[in-house]
């Protein structure tokens, strides 16, 4: 049962239907790593300071929220300086709503999930004569609608995220399947044929999930068929590269790395693996995390990193790791290598610590910074839950106070949450992205809140952090 009684009565009103709903779900994920015997021996339980570090993010996020609801109600993103709203096409496509919404369910916000959802459902259309990336289209608003479908059995999601998925299949129609950039949601048209293995690879999950939700296949294979396309292009080496031409199927740049553009890739061969026990996607994963721990990871004197390499070589290129390789202590772990995944997110932490709040980007060997912005990211907060939930090691959740003291301390404003230009100096930009309320406070929610909150021998998360549960 829920350990609900750690946690304030709102959050137990939500978090009890929820573990319900898991214990009649289908049995365990295949092959789903396992703890050793001996991290579980040394298991911790929740403490009455993990129930109030749960309710004090609980309450950032209801701040954020009231934040957008009052200034940037019916748009994609809260633009918390200028106290306005950015449309990522033109039109609202609710992004903030719908990557919010499964948010919202975890943290036992009934009221205001229930109040959402009814307007998602009457005013969201996807019948816009608009060209939108499909890449980002899939994560976020597939991936919301069909996670907050699931959490609330609201039908009417469904029939959105499927008309959404009708709408985006044509990307795929490409010489090679690998999906273009751009399509056009009324037409059909696309455009982009550069692109990268993260916006090829990382579809699966999501149409995946439709297409069993549905019974329509032809989600599944296109998305399946683009991912194996992709991989089949892989170097000698087992590594891709940085972009490729979706209609001749050539690279164009040859760098190899596990930050943005490839990264999310990586993490759906394991995840499609073990959401849908593929197995083209177990043995892609381990032939791929065997090339990428070859000739991508570096023991450096700083600690412990992963760089950039010549795809077809091997020969290391570059020795920057940034804000969005802090995904891969988590990726590493889910997959049963915690040796490795300590080590990385001991090095993460230590880019964060650096200067009070991690930097997009610095070069790991001499420690300076080369990107110097911070976006609000989740991905060293994702890491911290993975570990944490697998080590059951109190080093994460105090890492993950960190987080949130320095996200109150240099981000926070008097109606949201602001992005920084600058860690050096933390200046503020105006801008708060949808993920902020999908990812980081949800992460940052789940590292404290009790562990079967989501059950992770049922549940898979997508990489915009909405929880994918396996019925099928």
């Amino acid at each position: 049962m829920c350990l609900s009684k750690l946690l304030s009565p709102c959050l137990v009103v939500a978090l009890l239907p929820f573990c319900a709903v898991q214990t009649k779900s289908a049995g365990a994920l295949p092959n789903t790593p396992t703890v050793p015997a001996q991290l579980k021996a040394a298991a911790g339980t929740l403490t009455p300071n993990d129930a109030e570090m749960a309710e004090r993010v609980r309450q950032e996020f209801l701040h954020a929220w009231q934040g957008y609801k009052q200034y940037a109600w019916g748009h994609d993103a809260f633009k918390p300086l200028s106290k306005s709203y950015h449309d990522w096409y033109g039109v609202p496509l609710l992004m903030s709503p719908v990557d919010g919404l499964d948010t919202m369910i975890l943290m036992g916000m009934t009221d205001e999930a229930a109040q959402t959802r009814e307007y998602i459902a009457k005013n969201l259309s996807f019948d816009r004569d608009i060209y939108v990336k499909n890449f980002e289209i899939t994560i976020r608003l597939l991936g919301g609608l069909l996670s907050s479908y699931q959490l609330s059995g609201d039908k009417r999601l469904l029939a959105l995220a499927d008309d959404l998925g009708t709408r985006l299949l044509p990307a795929f129609n490409s010489p090679t399947g690998m999906p273009y950039v751009y399509v056009n949601l009324k037409t059909g048209a696309v455009r982009g044929e550069s692109t990268n293995p993260a916006e090829i690879g990382t579809l699966l999950l999501e149409f995946g999930t439709l297409s069993k939700l549905t019974g329509k296949p032809i989600y599944y294979d296109k998305a399946k068929h683009a991912l194996v396309e992709l991989y089949n292009r892989r170097s000698p080496v087992g590594l891709v590269g940085s972009s490729i031409n979706i209609k001749t199927g050539e690279w164009t740049d040859p760098v190899s790395h596990i930050s943005g553009g490839i990264d999310s890739y990586y993490e759906y061969l394991l995840k499609a693996w073990l959401l849908f026990d593929d197995k083209d996607c177990e043995r892609m994963w381990k032939a791929s995390i065997e090339a990428v721990n070859k000739y991508l990871a570096d023991q450096a004197p700083t600690g412990f990193w992963y760089g950039q390499a010549n795809m077809n070589t091997g020969a290391r290129t570059g020795t920057t790791f940034g804000a969005l390789d802090a995904f891969f202590p988590g990726t590493l772990a889910l997959s049963g290598d915690l040796d490795r995944a300590r080590k990385l997110e001991d090095s993460a932490y230590k880019m964060w610590t650096t200067s009070g709040i991690e930097p997009e980007e610095m070069n790991y060997m001499t420690m300076k910074i080369t990107a110097d912005g911070y976006e609000l990211r989740p991905e060293i907060i994702e890491s911290a839950y993975y570990l944490r939930h697998f080590t059951k090691d109190p080093r994460y959740p105090e890492m993950g106070k960190t987080f949130f003291d320095s996200l109150v301390k240099y981000c926070r404003t008097d109606v949201g949450y602001a992005a920084l230009s600058d860690v050096a100096t933390k200046t503020k930009k105006d801008e708060m992205e949808s993920f902020f309320f999908a990812e980081t406070l949800k992460y940052l929610f789940l590292l404290y809140a009790p562990p079967d909150t989501v059950d992770l021998s049922k549940v898979v998360f997508n990489t915009e952090a909405h929880p994918i549960r396996r019925t099928w």
